[in-house]
């Protein structure tokens, strides 16, 4: 680091340039300034390639495909596992890279760090165990073969709220299927991502593998988009910008996987129990300062348990603080920008103009800090309701029976997850069933694992990330009949 805030024990991983085909490279555009969310300095300066740029990665990617392909999966396992163990002894040090830039807490940072990792150690294991299919032939005389090959050249544009995590997730299924890929991370966090890069290199992933390249989104994502060169196009960011790189996508009839918006509710009915209710709301509203795709962002709580739960609730919030992400005693750390800030309070001026009330929290301090929050009354026409605070604001909005509540879970195009804290086996089989979301979370605010299908319906994208559904995403299956057996 340029000083001892967040200073790094292994120097070498605060990287600034881009790799491209085995080499790091410095870029011919402006160079991206990197600053620090709490203090506001600018700490570090990362290259920016143009279409140049773009265009060599992608070529270095289709140039070592053929290679890479042609590893067993044992072979490209191995270097996976490798890269994973160098996560593991790198840990403390990636996890201040992500507290610096992004601004998370420092305790949060560690948890992205193992969370990131489990991608890596599962799919160095899950490359052995892509099979294909022997169909049973219909007449006699055949053999019919579903064999599976990598799809080529893949391309990953990753978001700032979990810059460690977002990527393993895409490139860890992604090498364990044969593909090589060219990665993109976003401009607010890109030395994560540089870090993860360099112990790539240090495990042994040949040149051209894997190639990392920063700048104008615009001008790199022209030339991703357009590439025929490019099979596979996977984002994860908002739903604008995932429907705009759908349509650039199509002319070339690439296969993608898009994590858009989220918006997701939470549902408390009144058989709850109250500790696991309150407990479920504090992690999926307040983890990584409500800044999640996932977070629980509409909070539905039927009437006979409604101020039970808001008076534990609001003690639970009232208690947190937030402040510096290095700070061990600080739950919140500050928000990624000024717009994430004003976001925070236009939703909250807006709920309290509209008679919700405040228990807990309230205007923002000043810099990127935003207090944590909670509103009662709310009403279901708030903002807060109808779009993603990406924040640690808290709504909570009443209901009466089971099918109210499930109706406005409902109401929103969005459908990436939903949660619900219930006692009632039947309530919760038919909530579950009826909840139109990718992920539901039931007496848990926390979900999200290598080992299970991650990803969204309706306007939340498409695909699927983590298991075997993951690199199933990379894969594509050649049918082979072979006749006059």
């Amino acid at each position: 680091m340029t000083d001892q805030r967040g200073k790094l024990d292994e120097t070498d991983l605060l990287v600034t340039r881009d790799y491209i085909g085995g080499e790091w490279i410095d870029g011919a555009a402006k160079p991206i300034e990197v600053d620090d969310p709490f203090t506001l300095e600018v700490f570090a300066e990362v290259v920016s390639v143009g279409e140049t740029g773009a265009q060599r990665a992608v070529d270095a990617a289709s140039n070592a495909f053929p290679a890479w392909a042609g590893k067993t999966p044992g072979e490209r396992g191995a270097i996976l596992r490798r890269w994973f163990e160098l996560i593991e002894a790198h840990r403390e040090d990636l996890a201040r890279l992500i507290t610096r830039e992004n601004g998370k807490t420092f305790r949060e940072a560690r948890g992205e760090v193992d969370y990131a990792n489990q991608f890596m150690e599962f799919y160095a294991a899950e490359a052995t165990r892509v099979i294909g299919e022997i169909i049973p032939a219909p007449t006699p005389g055949r053999r019919l073969l579903a064999a599976p090959e990598p799809l080529g050249v893949a391309v990953a544009i990753t978001p700032w709220n979990f810059p460690l995590a977002m990527l393993t997730r895409k490139v860890a299924p992604a090498l364990a299927a044969g593909c090589t890929m060219v990665a993109k991370p976003a401009a607010l966090t890109p030395l994560t991502a540089l870090a993860f890069t360099r112990l790539g290199e240090e495990a042994g992933v040949p040149a051209g593998v894997f190639n990392m390249v920063t700048g104008d989104s615009g001008v790199i994502g022209k030339v991703l988009t357009a590439s025929p060169v490019v099979r596979k196009f996977s984002f994860t960011g908002s739903t604008p910008v995932g429907i705009r790189l759908a349509e650039l996508c199509s002319a070339t009839m690439k296969r993608m996987s898009l994590e858009l918006g989220g918006n997701a509710p939470l549902l408390i009915f009144d058989d709850a129990d109250l500790d696991t209710a309150v407990e479920t709301a504090m992690v999926a509203k307040f983890r990584n300062s409500g800044q999640s795709c996932i977070a629980a962002n509409r909070i539905y709580v039927q009437n006979g348990i409604r101020d039970r739960f808001l008076s534990a609730f609001a003690e639970k919030v009232d208690a947190m603080s937030a402040g510096d992400g290095f700070d061990e005693g600080n739950d919140i750390g500050p928000l990624i920008d000024s717009r994430a800030v004003d976001k925070v309070d236009d939703h909250r001026e807006d709920a309290l103009s509209r008679g919700a009330h405040c228990l807990a929290g309230g205007a923002s301090p000043g810099g990127r800090l935003a207090l944590p929050t909670l509103l009662a009354d709310v009403p279901a026409n708030a903002k807060l309701a109808e779009e993603e605070t990406f924040g640690p604001l808290a709504g909570v909005i009443c209901f009466d029976t089971v099918e109210h509540g499930l109706e406005l879970a409902n109401d929103t195009p969005f459908g990436l997850a939903a949660y619900l804290c219930c006692s009632d086996p039947a309530t919760i089989a038919h909530v579950s069933r009826h909840l139109q979301t990718g992920m539901v979370g039931i007496n848990t605010g926390l979900i999200s694992t290598a080992h299970a299908p991650f990803g969204g319906v309706k306007m939340s994208g498409m695909g699927k990330e983590g298991s075997h559904h993951g690199i199933e995403e990379y894969l594509d299956y050649k049918y082979i009949c072979h006749a006059g057996l």
